[in-house]
């Protein structure tokens, strides 16, 4: 329970403390974009690290070689509980968005801090904004910027890894940009499997093998979903 709040009191701590950092990336953004994106991946990472540790995570990493250095890519992952974005925020090596629920962007701060990182916010429930959105993640794919999906949709806990959502692919397929299948093992058992308690547990996450099947060949986004998840799945 200690270990909880004292999370939760850095979590919000660090946030206040760096909120002047936030006019300074947007300053920078106008001046120099990459240089913005630098300043803004070492805050994310930082936070990101601590935040990771401090709930008594550690990160067993594979696969890194295997992000391409010079372009923007899509990483998609399995989805086990709160900790994949800490985890891969601090360990991606670069700054990456992550295509999120539109409620989360009504939160000071994050939200604020997740526009920077390129976050992508859709309504699910309104399909037509959902399809605008995507399109809008595939343009941040093109202009070089990297992002994260977990087509689960949803947390699975550390069960069985739910049937990955076709729709997200999209975005894949309209930026013709890579595909990095990420599998995060273990994840959930720094909170989900102890009622929101706050753990100690060894994680395990794998880049795989950059994937440009998309690209190169016709193919349609139900055979990329499968061929995907059984990618990710077989690191798990």
């Amino acid at each position: 329970m200690l270990r909880t709040l004292i999370w939760f009191t850095y979590f919000f701590l660090y946030l206040l403390i760096v909120s002047p950092s936030l006019r300074k990336a947007r300053q920078l953004q106008k001046r120099d974009g990459k240089a913005a994106d630098k300043f803004v991946q070492q805050k994310a990472e930082r936070w990101a690290r601590r935040l990771f540790h401090l709930a008594g995570g550690k990160a067993n990493v594979y696969g890194r070689e295997n992000i391409p250095e010079e372009e923007p890519v899509l990483f998609v992952s399995n989805h086990q509980g709160n900790f994949d974005i800490p985890l891969l925020l601090h360990t991606a090596g670069r700054k990456i968005g992550f295509i999120s629920k539109k409620e989360v962007k009504r939160i000071p701060l994050i939200s604020s801090w997740m526009e920077l990182l390129g976050c992508v916010f859709i309504d699910r429930k309104d399909r037509r904004q959902a399809v605008q959105m995507l399109r809008e993640g595939a343009d941040n794919l093109r202009t070089g910027s990297s992002l994260v999906i977990f087509p689960e949709g949803t947390r699975n806990k550390g069960g069985t890894t739910g049937l990955f959502k076709k729709g997200s692919f999209k975005m894949a397929q309209l930026s013709g940009v890579a595909i990095v299948p990420v599998s995060i093992s273990g994840s959930y058992k720094m909170m989900e499997a102890n009622n929101g308690k706050m753990k100690p547990a060894e994680v395990n996450i794998t880049y795989g093998k950059p994937m440009r099947d998309h690209i190169e060949n016709r193919i349609s986004l139900d055979e990329l979903a499968e061929q995907i998840q059984k990618e990710v799945e077989k690191n798990i």
